[in-house]
């Protein structure tokens, strides 16, 4: 788990750099010379209006939890790998000035953009904490709502994500959240491939271990809704931004990746 979460942590520090530099960031490993079919088109026009640019720019996600999650006014929100803020942030407006939103993130270079997103959109409702999705920095019972955004499958461990993610959950609480999840077996070359990791793609689980680990967590009212099939026209965009052979592989993977949004709860 220490190779991948370094991988992951060098690789996302270098993406909040760039996006602080003027570029615009993307799931894809490298320089795309074509939209990530992954992040693209994730926020609607309003959604994107009321965040900061470079947070909207460092969104790295796979869907759009914050839309999906039916937050409340007053709830406490805990945004699993937060990156650069944008879903914080939103989920920051939806719960109000009596709720709250809590970032957390490993990465100092991703904190400290996501900062400077909250202290640009004037959000006083929210904070971003160091630590790890293995090891939430949060008391028991303390949090309505877990969202995140296409990172428990960059876990090296993630029956320890789930198990994190109950305990910090109120009784009753809720586990929202946006993963790539794998929907037919995938050649080995794209399992061991760290950049394929980075990318979200190589680390996703197929939707019945997804729902397994979240079961043996003790969650239960667990749904996987799949959002968007990707198409192996669109793998060659990350096939080649890792150096594999994209005309072998983009057949075997045609359809094998899907953007999914992930339900569950805790029992009161």
């Amino acid at each position: 788990m220490a190779d991948v979460r370094a991988t992951v942590e060098e690789k996302y520090g270098e993406i909040a750099r760039k996006v602080k530099a003027g570029s615009t960031a993307s799931c894809c490993t490298g320089t795309c010379g074509t939209p990530d079919p992954i992040t693209v088109n994730l926020y609607s026009r309003k959604e994107a209006g009321e965040v900061p640019e470079q947070a909207l720019q460092a969104s790295l996600g796979c869907g759009n939890p914050t839309a999906l999650a039916e937050l409340k006014a007053g709830e406490t929100v805990l945004d699993l790998g937060s990156g650069g803020g944008i879903d914080v942030l939103l989920s920051a407006r939806r719960v109000g000035p009596t709720g709250k939103a809590y970032g957390l993130d490993m990465t100092d270079d991703m904190l400290a953009l996501a900062r400077e997103n909250q202290r640009k959109a004037g959000a006083t409702n929210v904070e971003f904490l160091k630590g790890h999705i293995e090891a939430i920095p949060l008391p028991d019972n303390s949090v309505d709502v877990i969202i995140s955004n296409c990172v428990i499958n960059l876990s090296g461990d993630k029956d320890k994500v789930m198990a994190e993610a109950f305990r910090v959950l109120k009784p009753g609480g809720r586990f929202a959240v946006s993963d790539i999840v794998n929907l037919k077996p995938v050649p080995a070359e794209l399992r061991k491939s760290m950049e394929l990791w980075i990318g979200c793609v190589a680390g996703a689980m197929e939707q019945g271990e997804y729902v397994a680990r979240l079961a043996r967590a003790g969650f239960a009212n667990i749904n996987v809704e799949i959002v968007r099939e990707y198409r192996a026209d669109e793998a060659r965009v990350f096939l080649v931004e890792a150096g594999l052979d994209a005309d072998a592989l983009a057949p075997t993977v045609d359809r094998a990746f899907a953007s999914a949004f992930i339900r569950a709860s805790k029992a009161t």
